[in-house]
């Protein structure tokens, strides 16, 4: 919904405005999509037969195009008869303070369906938003079949203010919701969604009878496939690291089961097949998501034995805390700000778990304690992720000080800032959004030759790596570029060596170096290489260099610039160093002369 919000409000009209992604009206005032969905709060949940990480959404909305009569009648008719399928029981909002129940919903229901059960329900389950302290809002109705809930129509009808009060939209909307999984699942009746079609197949490929760890396994692969396919590469920070806590725990789980090495690369192709029809750019992006689930598999195989012994020995250091004490303390919904208050002297462990009959003494307490810096070591040096930390600290009846580990997280970042300001004398500029920082004209000369040379790397790097090269972070200052990218190993002397030499045979060429702006959605068609943790505007700069005379494209990117007019003002490029910036991630160092 939050796509449409301004057409809720009448901000922007559908039929007139142009829309940011499609650089042209809407064209309606209704719409249809089918929204690839992730949810990373579930990922601890998934396991039993209902969560999910990774989901489709269906949904239908209307901007004063058609409101409840039709909604309602729109449902109904494709539930009943498009599925062929018996509407259980529908809800309605009830009513509740100020706001009346939603009565006009309950008598189109019965006008399309006079045996039809209706229930009314408050606030909490038939009235739905705002997103945030403000926006539109109203009553819900749901649809249920097979005792599961399976469709949700919002009636934007009300515009919440900052303060809570509402006050009616002048034109009202439909915003509606329906989870393709559960939906297969009452169609193809079966007991849960794992058993329908759009898991059985890989579920089918797990030789083993552990359903929670082949349900957290099938879903963990399938949410990875699409992040991967989306440009996320495995990393320590933000969308990267949540794909390696999903790669990881699906790890760590076919260990539970014996599988054999390398198990999740023949199960992402299961994904790729079962999605092959419906998202058939999945199978432009096989190579590149085979590519990186092998790599991400390789790097985890190494370093988890060495964990684990680690880990093993720490948890031997520690003393459990006995069973029904430990579940008792898990169950309390302010634990963590708790232990956060006990850990920092603020409160003892003796009086605070006294207080809810639970016999546990600080000492005891602290015995049972993994804590940040011990925790940090295992995330740092081999690449554990904090949740799989707490989960196997949870296995044995353990608790993670999080706080304290976080804290270790900010200083490691501050001395990683702290050194690189000192190093790099704070000239940088930010490829993803085009700033460039320099004293003067000649130092932004420079540092523009060196930007140019920065695009040329990253192409040869693709060229002589594969497609599973991208990029990760770059800095650039007026003595030297240094550019970090997804990698499983350490380049040898001799792919260095082509590297440059493919770089510098694009600088002797003296490719035309030229922008086009363009849509954002239309330059990731145009196949041209983007940041994936950048956020660009609607309408953004893609520089290709290439040769005038046969159009051969050596380098297509989105940036900001600047950028020379012809590669050969680059100069001489040389590799200076190539390391490891962190588990998954090379870095290069390079000069121009």
């Amino acid at each position: 919904m939050q796509q449409f919000k301004k057409y809720y409000t009448g901000e922007v009209y559908p039929l007139s405005t142009i829309h940011p992604n499609l650089g042209v009206p809407l064209g309606s005032k209704n719409a249809v999509s089918i929204q690839k969905s992730f949810r990373t709060s579930d990922i601890d949940e998934v396991g039993d037969e209902s969560h999910l990480t990774f989901f489709e959404m269906l949904g239908n909305f209307s901007f004063g195009g058609y409101f409840k009569k039709e909604a309602i009648a729109y449902a109904h008719e494709f539930i009943t008869s498009e599925l062929g399928l018996k509407i259980d029981y529908v809800s309605i909002f009830g009513g509740e303070g100020e706001v009346p129940a939603d009565t006009e919903s309950e008598k189109i229901w019965r006008g399309v369906d006079s045996g039809i059960e209706v229930k009314r329900f408050g606030r909490k389950d038939n009235f739905w938003g705002p997103t945030g302290e403000e926006g539109p809002c109203g009553p819900t109705t749901e649809i249920y079949l097979n005792g599961v809930e399976v469709w949700n129509i919002v009636f934007n009808e009300y515009y919440q203010k900052p303060d809570g009060t509402l006050e009616k939209l002048k034109t009202p909307g439909v915003d509606t919701g329906m989870g393709l999984e559960r939906l297969a699942m009452v169609v193809q009746k079966k007991r849960n969604i794992f058993e329908t079609d759009l898991f059985l197949p890989i579920i089918n490929a797990i030789s083993d009878d552990n359903a929670r760890a082949k349900r957290i396994i099938t879903d963990h692969i399938k949410s990875s496939v699409f992040l991967i396919s989306e440009g996320v590469a495995p990393s320590n920070t933000e969308r990267g690291y949540i794909l390696r806590r999903l790669l990881r725990r699906g790890i760590r789980y076919g260990r539970h089961l014996n599988l054999p090495p390398n198990f999740l690369t023949p199960l992402a192709g299961k994904v790729l097949e079962i999605y092959k029809d419906v998202y058939p750019e999945l199978l432009l992006k096989e190579n590149e998501v085979l590519t990186v689930i092998q790599g991400e598999e390789k790097r985890f195989a190494q370093s988890l034995v060495e964990g684990m012994k680690i880990l093993q020995k720490l948890l031997a250091q520690k003393k459990a805390i006995e069973a029904s004490i430990f579940y008792k303390i898990m169950d309390l919904a302010d634990k963590q700000e708790m232990f956060r208050e006990i850990y920092q002297g603020r409160k003892t462990a003796d009086a605070e778990f006294n207080k809810l009959g639970i016999q546990l003494s600080q000492g005891d307490f602290e015995k049972a304690t993994i804590f940040g810096r011990e925790a940090f070591d295992l995330y740092q040096n081999y690449g554990f992720p904090l949740e799989m930390i707490i989960e196997l600290a949870q296995e044995g009846h353990l608790i993670v000080d999080v706080e304290s580990f976080r804290d270790e997280i900010k200083k490691h970042q501050e001395i990683s800032r702290a050194g690189q300001e000192r190093k790099f004398g704070g000239h940088g500029l930010l490829l993803d959004t085009g700033e460039l920082k320099a004293a003067n004209e000649e130092e932004l000369k420079i540092a523009t030759r060196l930007h140019t040379a920065t695009h040329l790397l990253q192409a040869a790097l693709r060229h002589v790596l594969g497609p599973e090269v991208h990029q990760q972070g770059s800095d650039i200052t007026v003595k030297r570029t240094r550019f970090d990218f997804t990698y499983s190993r350490k380049l040898t002397d001799e792919e260095i060596k082509t590297i440059e030499n493919l770089v510098n045979e694009a600088v002797r060429r003296d490719l035309t170096m030229e922008f086009k702006e363009m849509l954002y959605d239309e330059a990731v068609k145009t196949g041209a290489l983007y940041f994936v943790r950048e956020k660009y505007p609607p309408r953004v700069r893609v520089y290709t260099a290439y040769d005038q005379k046969t159009g051969d494209v050596f380098s297509k990117e989105l940036c900001g610039g600047p950028h020379v007019s012809h590669t050969g003002e680059v100069g001489t490029f040389r590799i200076v160093k190539e390391e490891s910036s962190s588990a998954g991630v090379r870095r290069i160092r390079a000069v121009v002369e």
